[in-house]
């Protein structure tokens, strides 16, 4: 059981704080959530006019651990900027609408249910075969249709997160996967070659994948600028590079212009499920802002800076290695303080940072891979991870050191 939380657990001005610093975070949401009874009757008040039917279909890239050993930084982000734009593009063609930023290398599209199962399917086949001729990462993709909650522009809901998890962690390369409740909205004389995940069980029943079946062959996309996160000089220069990939001198003086060298520290804490989904959701927002709480708190503005409180993940930049390190250390305490574990991944290294439309800012780049494998891969709650590059700055003799291999790259971590 998880313990109600108050607003008095905040500081005063929490609630206050601008557009610019809260970025997707629906502060004020959580506000109406805390001064509430925190009943299931009054999360289903509060969620009622978010609430929308139809697709969520989500998408991830494959490969991109071992992928990111062997190129920089810039030429992935123009790999995985390819197959963003094909899912826009055929995406919007067929009434769909982007959901979120999409920063990273995977992307969330929203159909209405006026949108035919078939007409899905066979849309989500065509990108596939776009993307298998014209680009050089894969992607997995997963579709669901049900009820969401539509939120600052982000999709929650027990359904949204099940479909999310299942296109990031159970899909390869060039693969369509949909629900059950899709299948069950196709007409009896479909044509589509399915077959059934035997090995997969989830919160939204059965998964079946899509071997084969008719393409939209005369379908053009509508749009194929996404919801780009960077910004208008940076993404000019970045569909530039796509097709100069082999220009070394360009590689290096877009990295000159664009990275910084940081320390990036990102926490995971803890999440507390409960039975009744609508009020576990609104306790993990309300988890969230106590992250975002405790990181404005506690950050030490002329060294380092917040990118994004997102879900049960905090995400964090410094300058210097060590304040990087009591900064965590000092944060996992402070959750400890309120009876919630942690598990933190430390490492350094060259960084894209930018600022989002929607306020706040996102980050990309491999010190921010190697901390996210550390700590959610491989990590126990209650404990910090330092990468072997973090070893040349800090004083490692208190801690254990680890081997391990993640999506088939060896690492060796530190672990205290």
């Amino acid at each position: 059981m998880v313990d109600k939380l108050s607003k008095k657990q905040y500081s005063p001005h929490l609630f206050d704080v601008t557009q610019d610093i809260i970025g997707t975070l629906p502060l004020k949401l959580v506000e109406q959530w805390l001064t509430s009874q925190q009943t299931h009757k009054d999360a289903l008040q509060l969620l009622n006019s978010y609430k929308i039917r139809g697709y969520s279909v989500s998408s991830d890239s494959v490969g991109l651990t071992k992928l990111s050993q062997q190129k920089g930084l810039l030429e992935i982000l123009a790999m995985i900027n390819q197959p963003k734009k094909i899912v826009h593009g055929f995406g919007k063609a067929i009434g769909g609408e982007s959901v979120g930023i999409w920063a990273a290398d995977n992307t969330q599209m929203f159909y209405p249910d006026s949108v035919s199962a078939a007409t899905l399917i066979s849309t989500l086949l065509t990108v596939q075969d776009e993307i298998e001729r014209n680009c050089q990462t894969k992607i997995g993709l997963g579709a669901h249709y049900g009820e969401f909650y539509s939120i600052y522009g982000g999709l929650y809901g027990i359904e949204a997160d099940a479909i999310e998890e299942i296109a990031e962690n159970n899909t390869e390369g060039n693969e369509i996967v949909i629900s059950q409740a899709i299948y069950d909205r196709l007409p009896s004389n479909h044509g589509f070659i399915v077959e059934k995940r035997s090995d997969l069980t989830t919160e939204i029943g059965n998964i079946y994948r899509v071997l084969d079946g008719t393409r939209l062959s005369d379908l053009q996309p509508l749009n194929q600028r996404y919801p780009i996160p960077y910004s208008e000089s940076f993404y000019a220069d970045l569909v530039a590079y796509e097709t100069r990939l082999d220009d070394q001198d360009l590689a290096h003086y877009l990295a000159e212009k664009y990275l910084q060298k940081k320390v990036v520290v990102l926490i995971e804490r803890e999440t507390k499920e409960m039975e009744i989904h609508e009020i576990s959701m609104f306790n993990q927002l309300s988890f969230s802002a106590l992250m975002k709480d405790i990181g404005l708190r506690l950050l030490p503005l002329d060294i380092a800076a917040e990118i994004k409180v997102v879900s049960s993940i905090g995400i964090y930049v410094f300058d210097e290695a060590l304040a990087a390190v009591d900064f965590a250390k000092t944060f996992r305490h402070e959750l400890s303080q309120q009876d919630i574990a942690c598990r933190i991944g430390i490492d350094l290294g060259a960084v894209l940072i930018f600022n989002l439309a929607t306020g706040g800012k996102d980050i990309a780049g491999m010190p921010v891979n190697v901390a996210s494998k550390m700590a959610q891969d491989k990590g126990k709650f209650g404990k910090l991870y330092l990468s072997a590059a973090m070893k040349e700055f800090v004083d490692v003799s208190e801690f254990t050191e680890v081997k391990y291999t993640v999506s088939g790259v060896e690492m060796t971590a530190y672990e205290g």
